[in-house]
């Protein structure tokens, strides 16, 4: 009876500890779950502004720029 009962103390004592841990998973996961989502919305955001910059880019008008040909060389030369 004494063995049998401290059986069951340590059986139920595992349990518990294996629900503590389970407890501490799932907030875990939460926690990664979270921080997840908010880097995909950062990235979502992030690659609609490059989409942005390089339609800018491309939009651009390169007729302001000075051929290099005519411009003068540098100092240093």
């Amino acid at each position: 009876m004494i063995m049998q009962n401290a059986t069951e103390q340590q059986l139920q004592q595992r349990i518990d500890d294996l629900e503590c841990k389970l407890a501490f998973q799932e907030q875990t996961i939460d926690e990664l779950n979270a921080a997840l989502t908010q880097q995909q919305l950062l990235i979502n955001k992030m690659q609609d502004q490059m989409k942005y910059v390089v339609g800018k880019m491309k939009n651009m008008d390169t007729s302001n720029l000075a051929d290099p040909a005519n411009e003068t060389p540098p100092p240093h030369y």
